[in-house]
């Protein structure tokens, strides 16, 4: 279990984690969610022990990361997949690190297998693409048999096999009992893989819960309406703070900002038949910009 109390981390003038509380339980896959520059990496180091806060506190398994007599058995992380010696192979990289923690060299080929580098294992870290320093990370953090991964964008640069292999191996980790703590950019990856959020913008918590309340407390979740008299409902329908989408060929649309009681109450009052009236949810990118908008530290402008 990773436990975050009023976490704060100042760099000088700059407040880069600003009393942020959460917890990542053991049996659940948490993603960690927020734009560039939201403190998701300095929060992470702070969780292992990189980075030391300027207040407050954050605990694995009940203490400090850094006073564990085991830290490869108590925590695997991935945090910069490119930091590996460049000449030395993936086979003698894991190989160090098992040395380091009294960990069986046999643990060493079991993960190269797991990772899929078994036909590349000899080589030089140096030479591998970016994907492959990947799976060699995540070998890395999975050597000591962790109870609790902390993992940093673990997908990137992998192909769609690799990613789907990552969501599989995470969520298999986390049946297993596992605290499993994962950061990405990929939101349609992270709803398939999450089971809980936690959301942060310019180091604060936006929200922290299950994908599917994240995704209800967005604005944007719309209405599919069907009738023969689409062009006409849509009409009545349309308003200052409702959106609605041109009509399709079908006679259908979508609204935002009314609920189907509302928009079946306006059809009804002007007798417009309804043949489909569909409550639709946001996705979890819509409900990440939407609610994260105030948040964002680099905005690219619109061409």
């Amino acid at each position: 279990m990773i436990e975050a109390r009023g976490l704060t981390k100042r760099f000088g003038d700059t407040v880069a984690v600003d009393g942020l509380s959460f917890t990542a339980e053991p049996g659940v896959v948490t993603g960690f969610l927020g734009p560039n520059g939201a403190g998701k990496s300095t929060t992470m180091r702070m969780i292992i022990g990189l980075d030391r806060p300027t207040d407050g506190s954050v605990t694995v398994n009940g203490r400090r990361y850094v006073g564990s007599p085991a830290p490869l058995h108590e925590v695997g992380t991935l945090l910069e997949a490119t930091a590996v010696h460049s000449g030395r192979s993936a086979r003698n990289h894991l190989r160090v690190l098992a040395a380091s923690c009294g960990i069986p060299t046999r643990r060493v080929d079991e993960m190269i297998e797991l990772v899929g580098l078994g036909d590349v294992a000899d080589r030089r870290a140096g030479t591998f693409s970016l994907g492959m320093g990947q799976r060699l990370g995540i070998a890395a953090a999975l050597l000591g048999d962790p109870h609790t991964l902390v993992l940093d964008e673990p997908v990137n640069g992998l192909d769609p096999e690799g990613i789907r292999w990552v969501r599989h191996l995470l969520r298999g980790l986390a049946a297993e009992g596992r605290t499993v703590f994962v950061s990405s950019h990929l939101m349609a990856e992270m709803a398939m893989t999450a089971d809980r959020l936690v959301v942060i913008g310019r180091g604060r918590l936006i929200a922290d819960g299950s994908v599917a309340e994240f995704t209800g407390m967005a604005a944007r979740a719309s209405v599919r309406v069907r009738s023969p008299g689409a062009t006409r409902l849509a009409a009545l329908l349309a308003g200052p703070d409702v959106r609605v989408t041109p009509v399709a060929a079908d006679g259908s649309f979508e609204v935002s900002g009314l609920s189907t009681d509302a928009i079946g109450d306006t059809a009804l009052a002007h007798q417009i038949a309804v043949h489909e009236l569909t409550q639709g949810t946001a996705s979890l990118e819509q409900a990440f910009m939407e609610l994260t908008q105030d948040a964002v530290e680099y905005r690219s402008v619109s061409s």
